[in-house]
């Protein structure tokens, strides 16, 4: 069997539908995951409708998906903002997305190891990408491996050096009263929940904190009755809600420092490449986007024997930058004021008013209808 013209190392996402896109094209691709699907991943669920003409070229359908067009917002102090959403978004877990892209791939062929890759070496242009007692040779690796991973540290990524102080936590929960069309944003001391419906019915909350803040209360119990329920509104979610997980998912260092979106020409996709803000609501599209901007510059390489890899990796991280430079920026100013309770109150208040605000707060981050090429 002839090798992979592409090894993709992360299967989430950014993996899953450069994978699929890849296959489209004709491409043998080969993917590394460390765990089967499907699983539950720490994400707010909320994936914004620019995507759908893509998911659509790809064959993915998103059956019993919510359709979201409403958005609520509240400060610490009870300050609430609502709008309605231009685009809107769907609401669907990342275990039964994920798993939809996973058997999209397997239909088209892609090859699944579900094992860590060790290392990742480039040489006279060539990858050769070691996991558990196996080497594979290809023409282009894909680095979708998510938020942060042992392999940023044998590639000698700058900000995997640096602690960071967020921590990730996620459940589920049963609220017959939660309305399907709306997700939520809710500010409290050192960080930010989100909630929205998923396709089972649930309601998914995820949300982000100060370590510093929740190491005080040790766990998720302590840190929801004295620091998210000071929030009204969560207060009053919580007295209806049930979990439906044994125990919260989480995930810390959570690094939202500029990261790159090429490192040691390994082309990198999703949250591999930068993070946007959760509050943005719109990381789960932004993954997905760069694996088109990806799949478009590799597909140019592979069938065009002039062209370099300094030449590819120069396009894709031109055509990364131009895609979400922009949106990556107006996130970390966003949540740079949000977080301060006094500036936050005054924010929602002066914006809340203004529809004309509202609209430009949410074009900020969020991007247009993807066009297929």
């Amino acid at each position: 069997m002839n090798g992979p013209d592409v090894i993709i190392v992360g299967g989430g996402l950014a993996g899953l539908s450069a994978a699929i896109h890849l296959s489209l094209e004709g491409f043998n691709v080969q993917v590394f995951e460390k765990q089967p699907y499907p699983r539950h991943k720490v994400c707010g669920e909320y994936l914004s409708r620019e995507v759908e003409p893509y998911l659509e070229f790809l064959g993915i359908g998103l059956p019993g998906a919510v359709r979201i067009d409403q958005f609520r917002m509240s400060s610490r102090k009870g300050g609430i903002l609502t709008a309605r959403l231009p685009l809107g978004g769907f609401g669907i877990s990342r275990y039964a997305l994920d798993h939809t892209f996973y058997r999209r791939a397997l239909e088209l062929g892609v090859k699944f190891y579900f094992e860590s890759v060790q290392d990742i070496v480039f040489k006279r242009d060539q990858f050769t990408v070691t996991s558990q007692g196996r080497k594979i040779h290809a023409a282009v690796v894909i680095g979708s491996y998510g938020k942060r991973s042992h392999l940023d540290k044998k590639l000698e990524r700058s900000f995997i050096e640096q602690r960071s102080p967020w921590i990730g936590v996620k459940s589920h929960y049963d609220h017959p009263g939660f309305p399907e069309e709306l997700v939520e944003l809710h500010h409290f001391r050192g960080g930010y929940a989100g909630l929205s419906k998923t396709e089972s019915g649930s309601i998914n909350m995820c949300y982000l904190a100060k370590y510093e803040i929740f190491k005080l209360y040790k766990d998720h119990d302590k840190f929801k009755y004295h620091v998210l329920e000071e929030n009204s509104c969560l207060r009053s979610f919580f007295k209806d809600a049930k979990p439906l997980f044994d125990r919260p998912l989480s995930i810390a260092q959570i690094s939202f420092q500029k990261r790159g979106a090429v490192t040691d020409h390994v082309l990198m996709c999703g949250d591999s490449a930068g993070l946007i803000h959760p509050l943005c609501g719109n990381g789960m599209a932004m993954a997905i986007h760069s694996a088109a901007i990806a799949v478009k510059e590799i597909s140019r390489f592979l069938k065009d024997e002039s062209c370099t890899h300094d030449q590819l990796e120069h396009r894709y991280e031109k055509n990364w930058k131009k895609a979400f430079s922009a949106r990556l920026a107006a996130g970390r100013r966003l949540q740079s004021l949000l977080l301060r309770s006094k500036t936050s109150e005054r924010l929602i208040d002066v914006v809340g008013k203004s529809p004309a605000l509202v609209r430009a707060l949410i074009k900020s981050t969020h991007g247009h209808p993807m066009e297929i090429e």
